[in-house]
């Protein structure tokens, strides 16, 4: 196993359902061997994918994983609450949401089907503006002084909500949301444009949230970094947001440095994410083994700054 730690975090939504206990458990143990460290997983992944049209899946395979090599302790588990259907297929009608009788209840079953006493992020998966920012921002606090969570994040709000949470947490001296997990990769859709199979509307990573990042010291974590293998695979076309010159020009400066370095396109996008200001870590999703062995070392690969300079500008 190496020392250093690749600059991702392992996405496991499909683990127990598109793959196999099996698959997911080889990937797992690939993963700690190239010294990974973060997993991230949810409590609805993947109810999509289950006949039953609920989640768990995911926790139960990395669960039972980690009580059979015993190594919980040599890695980081992130997980999250509030967008697990509350019936069978009920998504997006029926979704458990935010209060904290159902984050109380919901943190205790995902330990249990994780088979830890603690979690080291807990995310609020997505906003439920039924429940007072103040509330939720308190029902979060509470986890980590109870133990059950080392730090909490908020995937899917706005800038504006993780500040306001803040400040109430700061007022109350309680533990602040110290991540924020969008989506974010190196091209960009048109901004007044919903991009088709997106389910949250303030899902995607803006420069506010970047700014509020770098200044009251977030972490950014990006989900969707790779466009579901759109960079290496032009049978999968984009969505319709993301037609315009923009998404051109970045694609042709994207394919010449990866000619130039001997890297997929791919491993470059995972390359420039770590490199931003703030940095920014990718949350991969693979299906071998082999995909993962290229993730890591993209994450691992510092780009010469002519690269970054043109990359970043482009388009």
């Amino acid at each position: 196993m190496t020392d250093a730690h690749p600059r991702m975090a392992l996405g496991t939504m499909h683990f127990g359902t598109r793959l196999s206990a099996t698959q997911s458990r080889e990937i797992l143990d690939a993963y700690l061997d190239l010294g990974g460290q973060w997993i991230d997983t949810a409590n609805c992944y993947a109810f999509w994918g289950a006949e039953s049209g609920l989640g768990g899946q995911s926790e139960t395979v990395i669960g039972q994983w980690l009580a059979d090599r015993g190594v919980r302790d040599q890695v980081r588990i992130s997980t999250k609450v509030g967008a697990e259907p509350t019936r069978p297929h009920g998504f997006p009608a029926a979704v458990e949401g935010l209060g904290r009788d159902t984050v109380n209840q919901a943190i205790r079953d995902s330990l249990q089907r994780l088979q830890t006493e603690r979690v080291d992020m807990y995310w609020a998966h997505m906003e439920d503006r039924e429940q007072p920012v103040s509330d939720v921002a308190e029902t979060f606090g509470e986890l980590v002084d109870q133990g059950l969570a080392t730090r909490i994040g908020l995937s899917n709000h706005p800038a504006w909500y993780a500040a306001a949470a803040n400040v109430h947490a700061q007022q109350r001296g309680a533990a602040r949301f110290s991540a924020l997990q969008l989506r974010e990769s190196y091209l960009h859709p048109r901004p007044d444009v919903q991009v088709e199979g997106e389910d949250h509307p303030h899902g995607m990573m803006t420069i506010e949230s970047k700014d509020l990042a770098e200044r009251c010291g977030l972490d950014l974590w990006a989900y969707t970094p790779l466009l579901t293998g759109a960079y290496e695979h032009p049978e999968r076309p984009l969505p319709k947001a993301y037609e315009h010159p923009g998404t051109h020009g970045r694609l042709a400066v994207l394919r010449e440095w990866a000619d130039k370095l001997a890297m997929k396109p791919s491993q470059i996008v995972l390359a420039l994410l770590n490199a931003q200001q703030p940095a920014i870590t990718p949350i991969v999703g693979v299906s071998s083994v082999a995909q993962l062995a290229e993730a890591v070392e993209a994450t691992r690969f510092t780009l010469p700054e002519e690269a970054l300079e043109e990359l970043n500008t482009v388009g």
